[in-house]
């Protein structure tokens, strides 16, 4: 009777306690995201702007307006890779932070190659060639930080983060000297044309990137949770020490999440080139790779989840561009919201951490 009388008693408490734990996975994911808007919304006032209005117009524009959604969506496919990059390696316990160095390898390298192509082989020919340039070109420059990880045991960190300053001022000098169009007195790539660029979705500018971009996060989504592949990678990132006893070959699986990671990375800028903007000029970098950093933190690693946090950051980011012609807030204050909620995603982690060592105890 009394074994009887616990069951029931342990499977009346089963579904409180999983609503507690989706309750707190809502807060640790929304909880900085509503601090970030609260946070930026006062330095709005210390600006004298309203708030309100202020995000009003970033989210009429962004979400509300024709154009502004399909900016939106066509600006999603770059960024949705770059989650992919990110989710491969900080599930593997691997700090791949050159995101932007690696973005910009595959892009300066796809649009130096996929315009001299386009003339003589089939344009879908010359669009798939342009992209496995861009991801290999990506792959190949992750791939120093992955050897001295691997074989040195250096902190990735630091030699992801060198390997970004060395890749925008190498990126750079490549436009200016090696692949310069000789036809403009601007220092950029030559143009691909807006025909051959990767197809729209139907009869909207939507380029066909978000499509690449959402196949990418749910395909890398399930590998890391439902294949045998992806265990091996977890399993890296929770503890090395125990993969190594376990028989895993470590050091390769290091370089292979390394390849992987850099290799979307340097896709997503093939695709920002070959299917959006269509050159590269000189000393250009969009940044996107530190920006989408905390987006994949507040997905907790989660592919579904990331392409909301994405949607919600590609919003803010096309509607402030044109808040900032409206009502003169500088473009770049998305990122101070960014910042903030990094800032308060911290805060939250070890607060959190906090109290689940109290409750241990």
């Amino acid at each position: 009777m009394s074994e009887t009388t616990s069951d029931i008693g342990d499977s009346r408490a089963a579904p409180s306690v999983l609503r507690r734990e989706i309750w707190g996975v809502l807060a640790m994911s929304l909880g900085p995201v509503l601090a970030a808007f609260v946070l930026s919304g006062l330095i709005l006032l210390l600006m004298q702007v309203n708030p309100f209005s202020y995000y009003g117009y970033v989210f009429g524009r962004g979400l509300f307006s024709p154009t502004g959604v399909q900016a939106t969506l066509t600006r999603m496919g770059p960024l949705l890779l770059l989650a992919a990059s990110l989710i491969v390696a900080f599930r593997a316990g691997i700090w791949n932070l050159g995101g932007d160095a690696q973005f910009l390898m595959g892009a300066v390298f796809a649009a130096a190659w996929t315009p001299l192509m386009v003339p003589h082989v089939p344009v879908w020919v010359a669009l798939l060639a342009g992209m496995a340039v861009s991801a290999g070109f990506g792959a190949l420059w992750g791939l120093v930080p992955a050897f001295l990880r691997a074989y040195q045991g250096l902190n990735e960190i630091i030699t992801t983060l060198m390997m970004n300053f060395l890749g925008l001022s190498l990126a750079s000098v490549l436009v200016k000297l090696v692949f310069l169009d000789p036809a403009t007195t601007v220092p950029q790539t030559r143009t691909l044309a807006v025909e051959d660029r990767l197809p729209t979705l139907g009869a909207t500018t939507i380029s066909s990137g978000l499509l690449i971009g959402l196949v990418a996060v749910l395909a890398v989504h399930f590998v890391m949770t439902r294949t045998a592949f992806g265990l091996r990678l977890r399993v890296v990132g929770a503890n090395a020490g125990a993969a190594v006893h376990a028989g895993l070959a470590v050091p390769a699986l290091t370089v292979a999440v390394f390849a992987i990671s850099a290799g979307f990375a340097g896709l997503s800028g093939g695709v920002a080139i070959l299917g959006q903007y269509g050159n590269v000029r000189a000393d250009w970098n969009p940044a996107y790779a530190m920006s989408v950093v905390p987006l994949v933190f507040l997905a907790r690693f989660n592919g579904f989840a990331a392409i909301g946090f994405v949607a919600l950051f590609s919003i803010l980011s096309i509607g402030s561009e044109s808040a900032a012609r409206r009502m003169g807030v500088p473009n770049y204050f998305t990122l101070v919201t960014v910042a903030i909620l990094l800032i308060v995603l911290g805060l939250a982690e070890y607060w959190g951490a906090r109290q689940r060592q109290k409750a241990g105890a």
